[in-house]
């Protein structure tokens, strides 16, 4: 543990997610590899595009709604349902083709468990104060197995714009109720956990796990109270 500011009483905690308790990108890449696959299979009259048509779906729906930056969800069922109108389908058929694509990516999305360790820490700490997960992304948090630690899980929507704006961290600071500077944000992102939960009025505690932490070599706009690179080092300020 590196301690960067003095670090008032923690009585609760909030978490990012991806990239924080878990790696997050080696899921995404294979399910957004599978999702190919299970729409050529699937859906063949879609199967002549390609990667790069989708990549283009997904720029010209952000760059038409730029609300969908906060919506993974919806963002993506806007690009299925583009590459599959492509594909000629239309009206039920596509709204179920749809709903097809996105339930069978969600699920190859989340088709993992956090580790033990991670699993160990967070029933800890949920013994001793209440813990809330922030995410800008959408896992499903019952399925990779630490749903029960949280007392909610905020995701960023299009109405519920996505870290590093103050509205989730204001919406767990109301349902926590505690002092701001007495909850504690961990976080892999310098910019938008860290700087984010700053400007809230958080206390924070940088922690990346899916690569060498060095903050020299991170974009810094202001430095976490903590830096932590044993997630369980967080058990000894409770």
């Amino acid at each position: 543990m590196i301690i960067y500011k003095p670090t008032p009483k923690i009585t609760a905690m909030t978490f990012d997610l991806d990239d924080t308790l878990y790696h997050n990108w080696p899921y995404l890449v294979e399910a957004e590899r599978g999702l190919l696959n299970y729409i050529s299979e699937r859906y063949p009259d879609s199967s002549h595009l390609h990667k790069d048509d989708w990549q283009q779906f997904k720029r010209q729906a952000l760059r038409d709604d730029p609300t969908l930056f906060s919506d993974m969800g919806e963002l993506r069922r806007r690009v299925l349902s583009e590459g599959l109108q492509r594909g000629g389908y239309a009206g039920s058929t596509l709204k179920k083709a749809v709903d097809d694509c996105f339930d069978w990516f969600y699920y190859q999305r989340s088709n993992f468990k956090v580790s033990d360790a991670v699993a160990t820490v967070l029933a800890a700490l949920a013994k001793k104060l209440p813990l809330v997960a922030i995410t800008n992304g959408n896992v499903n948090t019952k399925q990779i197995g630490i749903d029960e630690y949280f007392q909610t899980v905020l995701k960023a929507s299009q109405n519920s714009p996505m870290k590093p704006h103050a509205h989730m961290f204001d919406k767990a600071a109301a349902l926590l109720a505690v002092p701001r500077k007495k909850i504690l944000h961990v976080g892999d992102n310098l910019e938008k956990d860290v700087w984010g939960a700053s400007l809230a009025g958080f206390s924070t505690a940088w922690h990346a796990c899916d690569r060498k932490m060095d903050i020299r070599s991170e974009p810094v706009r202001v430095l976490p109270n903590l830096e932590i690179h044993e997630l369980e080092e967080l058990t000894y300020l409770v």
